[in-house]
């Protein structure tokens, strides 16, 4: 699945949609407005008719034309603001999204099956179907921005902030924390994927379940298991079915079924798993997970063991 581009401008919903159109006016009106006014400028240093067409500079470049424009231009994105689509929790696919330094925790609800799932830096939504957003932040401001599908919303520390979101077709949009909220800010990034229903309803289920190891899974991997639950890596990640209860970290049950790890920093693989467990402050300075002292084999089992979550 190819990614869309990470603009206003390759909207992809229809509050997006209607971003991206306020966008491109104010673009053409302050480009008229600008092109008017050095036209004045330019006739007036031309033709050099003293205070008469200084006062017509004045009077034309500074109320005639930018003031029409300006107010027609306020009028109508005041009824193009009407139109975006205000929050509403009664939808069937209900998501908290909880912003952390530097990194987001991503909880479904399904009102119909009843199915919760927690997965973190990944966003799903079901094609053509609203979905409701309950944002919400830990520690610091953080805002909550995927541009092809909404505007930017504030997190606020000790508030919920509500956003709709709509897909209109199947892709992967690429969303970032817009608020600067430390040393990791720009790594701080979340991928939103938009899949057929059918697609989403089937991966909602997987995601509900608890951990499933690979059948593949040979004694390396077991023996990462054992190395997860002995490093009480459990005290910050939960991996439902084997230990739960870890909440300081990312949930890491369904791990494999994720295209990243560290918020987008690193693309998920063997290597990437061993290095980051090892040193994350290596690919991530300042990161809040600390640095590992398990010997290598440990590293490879643990890190096995990981890849086979799906």
């Amino acid at each position: 699945m190819t990614p869309a581009l990470q603009s206003v401008l390759s909207p992809a919903g229809p509050d997006a949609a209607l971003l991206s159109r306020f966008g491109w006016m104010l673009f053409g009106a302050g480009t008229l407005i600008f092109l008017l006014v050095a036209l004045l400028v330019l006739a007036s240093v031309v033709r050099k008719r003293g205070r008469s067409w200084s006062r017509r500079l004045v009077v034309g470049g500074g109320l005639l034309v930018p003031v029409p424009l300006l107010a027609a231009l306020m009028g109508w994105s005041g009824w193009q603001a009407s139109l975006i689509s205000w929050p509403f929790s009664g939808t069937r696919i209900q998501v908290t999204v909880t912003a952390h330094m530097w990194w987001w925790e991503v909880r479904y609800r399904d009102t119909v099956s009843g199915r919760e799932a927690v997965l973190a830096n990944e966003l799903r939504l079901p094609v053509g179907e609203r979905v409701y957003l309950a944002l919400a932040s830990v520690d610091v401001l953080h805002a909550f921005w995927v541009p092809a599908l909404a505007g930017k919303v504030d997190m606020v520390p000790g508030r919920i902030h509500g956003l709709t979101l709509r897909a209109d077709a199947p892709g992967r949009y690429r969303g970032q924390c817009a608020e600067y909220c430390g040393i990791q800010h720009a790594a701080m990034a979340l991928d939103a994927v938009a899949l057929a229903p059918g697609d989403f309803d089937g991966w909602l289920a997987r995601q509900a379940a608890p951990a499933v190891s690979g059948a593949a899974a040979g004694a390396v991997a077991r023996r990462g298991r054992e190395v997860f639950l002995a490093a009480r890596c459990n005290a910050c990640h939960t991996v439902r079915g084997v230990s739960e209860g870890g909440t300081l970290g990312p949930d890491l049950t369904h791990l494999a079924s994720r295209s990243h790890i560290a918020a987008g920093a690193l693309p998920l693989s063997r290597a990437a798993l061993t290095g980051w467990i090892a040193d994350p402050q290596a690919a991530k300075p300042g990161a809040r997970m600390p640095h590992s002292r398990l010997p290598p084999d440990q590293l490879q089992a643990l890190a096995s063991w990981l890849e086979t979550l799906q």
